[in-house]
């Protein structure tokens, strides 16, 4: 029998209860006292009504009838009563008023108080039932991938609010690992969210509640799987469902990588200088707004001391999250002073922030001790000894520092132990006695009158070792992952691994297999494999296999990653077909199109399947018992509509089926239109385009098919767009261009006279990336061979994989015009005899790979520039520097010679004189250098018979070249001039002669000494001196064996010259130089010795860099460089022989300055094609403005229709040339010139015709010998040139052209060589005296 529930008391009047009994429980009361308001209202109302009724009907006032009144009296008294009755009336309506005010205003504070004592009531039952906190709502357990998010939450009740904390073996902190995570408490609702989680965060999470009345928990297990697993299950689903790798990465447990340069950041409170203690702690904390704020994605905070980056350690911890970057450094040192910079990188770059920590020295043990070293360093540790280094500390008002201790510490231990007896000096220090393979810390204190200092910092950990083995231990990499082993064919299996956590500069793999159970293992690569998958071949079937990997750098090899589970080896069938669809139907028959399997299982697929049933029927049958030759299925019947699905066979037997297809009406086809295409495919996907291909429809409609329409959706949107707007004729289309990660859809419609046709199936899903190390076709030609190819280097590859080639995206079946190579990951195309038929667009793809292919279109020009190529390999060059030029030696000899590049030491060479080949012989000496790359021959004998051409043909290996010479004309004159000018220049010195000519010098006392020198003399030679043809008989004989003789003349005669030269000063002459504007005046002769002296405007000038002074035997000259208006004015020049001066005068009104000259604009050579338009433009200046004119092979060129000239503004002068032609060649030459100078500039135009090769100019091909020096002439003072050329200036580091005193005279040197006079000229040498 039930027993009844009695009911609390609070529970009796309302039927439920909750958290909102407050506002429930005033809802109720406020609710009853307004219908027990709105009942007393109404029935004062009705009741008020009445009585002012009865009011109304009242109208008289009967008089009683003992008491009689006048008639006045009565009306007056009735009056009266009315006026009282109406006051009452309005009195009695004001009091009511009142009434009804107080009393609501009583009720009101009534309800107020009773709602307050009930809430009392509830609120002290409530806290005497909910005491200690409970778990509304528990912890639920997660398995997500690696690198997602997690959230756990719960609701927990009690009084007072617990608090909640959270578990995993120890409470979590969120500020130990800044932004891993985030504990939120909102409304009862408490959340644990891990942010980016790892395979280490897997654990069982505890939510412990807590309050003064007890305690609750929670619990929940949270398991990450490795993303490695994901790939994994990527591939089975892959290998299943026919979707490629690409396509799964879109799966919803991927996690976008969100590059942290995306966050925008803004500092809104920032640390500012700081002081500090040693031995203290400091905080360097920034506030900061970043959006946007991601709790799985916070940003990377990086803190600088004095621009070194540091890292997180004992010495400094680092935290960042929550809005917040924070540097603590625990235990303060001297070390720790600096500035201090956080850096932050943002989307605009970085956000950086930087202020300076002080720390001052704390107190010493001891008065007056030093501070601590600071900045201990290890530089070098061997098996037995550290050598260690620090900076002394800083000194204000202690004592100097006498000397260092240094201690250790073995890790592990808290005893240090001093390693010096006596302190050291130096701020080095080598600790030995160390034992091999420990490790050490070490500190230093420092000595001073006073004692010891503090310690300093301790250093870091430091093993005593072998440099080399201790780099190779640590260089070593760390051992992989996981391996895990599927099974790929009857004799192969598919491996993939996780990479080691410390790479180290990682060089690849070694992966070993051995049969279970034989612990036999058998190395499967015989280099270093970089990828982390690889598959095993040669395996035998029926065996059971387990394997490991190493990885290896240049330090050696990693220790050997965990065996993989077994995997028995045996045949595999391949994947089922999909995508069956309805090719043609005639009523009767039917032609089906179907995708091949994705995946083969290692062999190639060699039959297919059908089978077929009714839409009505459910028992299937099948179409063929023997592989499927067609696609054909027949004897159907019409009307009815049919399934069909279809499996694939291989050498290891029949795959599974492929899904059911649509139910297909069996109906003929009768429409004008094409039916659909099929075999949709897709090669080249890259991250903005992918190349489709399709074959034709069966069904071609009412006439052929004229072209192709391509459709393209993105997956899940359901709206198709065209690609092309205009038909292609062919069965391939690039679609381009795409957005990259996204997927796509496509679907292509044949189109004939009639219209467009059915749209193909759908194809399947493909996403818009490339794979990585994707590389395109490269077109070269073999340095070796001279072979122009097309080569592809795939990314990846199996040892089953082909390569595949294509013209216009048909196979390369025909070998007569290319050969196609494969070595490894490399395939070439090789052209046999390339030309015009060759262009076109050529494709590649990799069986076995995932859509590995690639494409190129070869154009004509890099077809053209390929052969070029090509035939400068198969007929090399012999490079030259220089090209075939001519030197006339000593003797009249001549040397032919050319320089080459580089040259081996099989050259081989011969030189050929007027078509006729000379060889090495008493006429000719041939000779080459392998350093310098010279090839000469030398002509001894150089006549008039050796006019003609000289060539020069050289073999190096299979280079070949030649270069020749043409000495004819004035060319071979002038080279026959010089040869004969040396060769009597070696006969004259045979015998006696001049080895220098005579020339004179000054003495102090102003007599001149005529000196000559004397070569090749004997005892028997004599000498003599003649004055205009009259022997001179000296005082002194000459010596002849001394060399050199000399004639003194004495300094009347001088004096006679000097008048004389003076006298015949002309006068001051304008001259403009490059350097700016020369005076000169010409004299009979002129030295540097004489007496002159310039003025301007009576003051006088000394030679410096502005105004240099000097001249020639010829003339005296003040050169003005880069002249300015100060420049103006009047110039003299004073000339002194011993009797008077003479003087020249010129007025220079800023002369040169402003003379006409071409700015720039025009080229030295020029080279044009017929029939095109010359236009030589130029910028002319000067003041006043020049004139211009143009010349043609020193011919004045008048502007006409075919030659225009222009000058405009003064400015721009222009030749222009129309429809240029080959009589239009030669040498052009503009004359810029005013009163005050000009300048002549040439320019050389070459016109060639069309097909012709643009001539190349090459100067110095033919250099001309040097013609043997002339004795120089005056100046020719009334000569005019329309172009005057600049007289050279002294150069601009020589302060002063003033000779010194042991400068010689400006005559010719002693050296230079007189030419012989001609035989028709007489001696001057006149007859001796008798």
């Amino acid at each position: 029998m039930a027993t009844a529930k009695v009911l609390p008391f609070y529970q009796r009047k309302h039927k439920h209860f909750g958290q909102d009994y407050r506002s429930t429980e005033t809802k109720y009361v406020a609710r009853e006292y307004l219908a027990s308001s709105s009942r007393k209202t109404s029935s004062k109302s009705v009741s008020q009504t009445t009585t002012a009724k009865a009011a109304e009907e009242e109208q008289t006032y009967t008089v009683p009838p003992f008491r009689q009144r006048e008639p006045g009296e009565v009306e007056e008294y009735e009056r009266r009563t009315v006026n009282f009755s109406r006051g009452v009336a309005e009195l009695q309506q004001e009091v009511h008023k009142i009434r009804e005010s107080t009393k609501y205003q009583i009720e009101k504070l009534e309800i107020q108080r009773e709602v307050k004592n009930f809430m009392s009531i509830q609120k002290k039952v409530y806290e005497e039932l909910v005491k200690g906190p409970e778990f509304v709502v528990n912890l639920r357990s997660h398995t997500v991938w690696e690198k997602t998010p997690v959230k756990l939450l719960c609701t927990v009740l009690g009084h007072p609010t617990p608090s909640v904390k959270f578990k995993d073996g120890i409470v979590i902190d969120r500020l130990n690992k800044p932004g891993k995570y985030q504990v939120e408490s909102k409304y009862g609702v408490h959340s644990l969210t891990i942010s980016r989680s790892d395979v280490g965060d897997s654990a069982e999470y505890t939510a412990v509640a807590a309050n003064v009345h007890g305690a609750a928990s929670s619990k929940a297990s949270v398991l990450v799987k490795s993303e490695f697993l994901l790939q994994m299950i990527n591939v089975f689903f892959a290998f299943l469902l026919g979707v490629s790798c690409q396509g799964l990465a879109s799966h919803p447990g991927c996690v976008p990588n969100i590059r942290r340069s995306k966050l925008d950041i803004t500092f809104i409170e920032t640390f500012g200088v700081t002081f500090g203690v040693e031995g203290g702690t400091v905080s360097l904390t920034c506030k900061m707004i970043i959006n946007p704020d991601l709790a799985n994605l916070q940003p990377e905070a990086m803190w600088y001391r004095d621009d070194h980056l540091l890292r997180e350690s004992h010495w400094a911890e680092m935290k960042c999250g929550g809005g917040e970057a924070k540097l603590t450094l625990p235990h303060l040192n001297k070390d720790d002073e600096g500035l201090y910079t956080l850096r932050m990188w943002t989307k605009a770059g970085t956000a950086e922030h930087s202020a300076y920590l002080f720390v001052k020295d704390a107190s010493p043990p001891v008065a007056g001790a030093s501070g601590a070293p600071m900045d201990i360093k290890v530089l070098q540790a061997d098996r037995d000894y550290v050598l260690l280094s620090w900076k002394p500390p800083n000194i204000t008002t202690e004592s100097p520092i006498t000397g260092y201790f240094v201690d250790r510490c073995e890790v592990g231990s808290d005893s240090w132990v001093q390693c010096n007896n006596s302190p050291v000096t130096l701020c080095k220090y080598p600790v030995h006695g160390l034992s091999e393979g420990h490790s050490y810390h070490f500190r230093v204190r420092a000595m001073n009158s006073a004692g010891s200092s503090r310690p300093s910092r301790v250093s870091e950990q430091v093993t005593a070792m072998d440099p080399t083995e201790l780099e190779r231990q640590q260089g070593v990499p760390s051992a992989p992952g996981q391996v895990t082993a599927t099974r790929n064919t009857r004799t192969s299996v598919f491996l993939q691994w996780e990479p080691p956590k410390s790479p180290n500069k990682l060089l690849g793999y070694y992966i070993d297999a051995s049969v279970l159970g034989s612990k036999t293992w058998t190395t499967c690569n015989n280099r270093p494999y970089k990828h982390t998958r690889f598959v095993v071949h040669g395996l035998t079937p029926g065996e059971t296999y387990v394997f490991r990997v190493q990885a290896v750098n240049v330090f050696g090899l990693s220790d050997e990653s965990q065996e993989s589970l077994p995997i028995f080896v045996e045949a595999a069938t391949p994947s089922a077909p999909y995508g069956v669809s309805l090719l043609y139907c005639d009523g009767t028959s039917m032609i089906l199109g179907w995708k091949r399997p994705k995946f083969c299982g290692g062999s190639k697929v060699t039959a297919y399947y059908v089978d077929q049933h009714e839409a009505s029927e459910a028992q299937w049958c099948e179409v063929n018992v023997a592989p499927v030759q067609d696609r054909t299925v027949e004897n159907l019947k019409e009307g009815a509509f049919y399934q069909f699905r279809v499996k694939a066979g291989n050498v290891a037997g029949v795959g599974l089926s492929s899904e059911p297809s649509e139910a297909f009406h069996c109906e003929a086809w009768n429409m004008p239109e094409p039916g659909p295409c099929h075999d949709l495919s897709f090669c080249e996907v890259r991250n903005d385009s992918l190349l489709i291909q399709w074959k034709a429809p069966v069904y071609t409609g009412k006439s052929a098919v004229t072209g192709y329409f391509v459709e393209v959706s993105k997956k899940g949107s359901g709206q198709w767009s065209a690609v092309n707007e205009a038909s292609v004729a062919h069965r391939y289309l690039k679609v381009s261009p795409l957005e990259k990660g996204a997927t796509y859809e496509f679907r292509v419609r044949a189109a004939n006279a009639h219209g467009v046709g059915k749209a193909s199936a759908v194809s399947e899903p493909v996403c818009v990336k490339a794979l990585p190390g994707t590389k395109e076709i490269h077109c070269g030609v073999d340095e070796d061979t001279g072979d122009v190819y097309l080569s592809f280097e795939a990314c990846d590859i199996l040892e089953i994989s082909k390569f595949v080639w294509s013209r216009s995206y048909k196979e390369i079946t025909d070998s007569t015009r290319v050969n196609v190579v494969q070595q490894g990951k490399r395939s070439r195309l090789i052209f046999k005899s390339p030309d015009k038929e060759d262009l076109g667009t050529y494709s590649v793809y990799v069986t076995e790979t995932d859509g590995i292919s690639a494409s190129h279109v070869l154009k004509e020009e890099e077809l053209q520039k390929m052969l070029e190529l090509s035939y400068a390999i198969r007929h090399p060059v012999v490079p030259l520097k220089t090209e075939l030029a001519y030197e006339v030696l000593e003797k009249g000899r001549v040397r032919f010679w050319l320089q080459t590049v580089k040259m081996s030491s099989g050259v081989s060479y011969r030189f050929i004189v007027n078509d006729k080949e000379v060889s090495s012989s008493e006429g000719f000496k041939m000779s080459h250098s392998m350093d310098t790359g010279v090839i000469e021959m030398i002509m001894e004998h150089f006549t008039k018979e050796s006019e003609g051409t000289y060539t020069v043909q050289i073999q190096d290996g299979k280079a070949k070249t030649q270069s020749s010479l043409v000495l004819i004309g004035d060319l071979f004159k002038t080279a026959l001039k010089e040869a004969d000018f040396q060769r009597k220049e070696y006969t004259r010195k045979l015998g006696p002669h001049f080895q220098e000519y005579l020339y004179f010098q000054v003495q102090e006392d102003c007599t001149v000494l005529l000196v000559c020198k004397l070569a090749n003399v004997k005892k028997e030679t004599t000498f003599h001196w003649f004055k205009d043809d009259e022997e001179i008989i000296p005082d002194v004989p000459p010596n002849v064996m001394s060399g050199s003789c000399a004639l003194p003349i004495p300094m009347v005669i001088i004096l006679k010259l000097y008048v004389f030269t003076c006298s015949s000063a002309s006068d001051l002459v304008l001259q403009c130089t490059p350097e700016g504007i020369r005076l000169q005046c010409y004299m009979k002769y002129y030295t540097e010795e004489m007496k002159t002296h310039w003025f301007h405007k009576d003051s006088k000038i000394s030679s410096s860099e502005k105004m240099r002074i000097g001249g020639t035997s010829e003339m005296a000259w003040m050169q003005i460089c880069e002249p300015t208006d100060r420049e103006k004015g009047h110039y003299t020049i004073e000339i002194i022989d011993a009797k008077k001066s003479h003087t020249r005068s010129f007025d220079l009104s800023g002369q040169g300055k402003y003379r006409g000259r071409v700015v720039g604009g025009l080229p030295d050579v020029v080279t044009i094609m017929e029939k095109k338009t010359l236009s030589l433009t130029c910028t002319v200046w000067g003041d006043p403005t020049p004139e211009v004119t143009w010349f043609k092979n020193e011919q004045e060129v008048i502007s006409d229709d075919h030659n225009v000239i222009s000058f405009e503004g003064g400015k721009f002068a222009s030749l222009t040339i129309k429809a240029v032609s080959s009589e239009d060649s030669g040498k052009y030459s503009i004359n810029v010139r005013n009163k005050y100078g000009g300048e002549f500039v040439e320019v050389t135009v070459s016109v060639y015709r069309p097909g012709e090769e643009i001539p190349e100019p090459k100067l110095g091909q033919m250099p001309r010998a040097v013609a043997p020096p002339k004795a120089s002439a005056p100046p020719a003072q009334a000569a005019k040139s329309p172009a005057p050329q600049p007289q050279p200036a002294p150069p601009q580091n020589v302060k002063s052209p003033t000779p010194s005193h042991g400068t010689k005279s400006p005559t010719p040197p002693h050296g230079a060589k007189s030419p012989t006079p001609p035989r028709s000229v007489k001696s001057p040498t006149p007859p001796r005296r008798k």
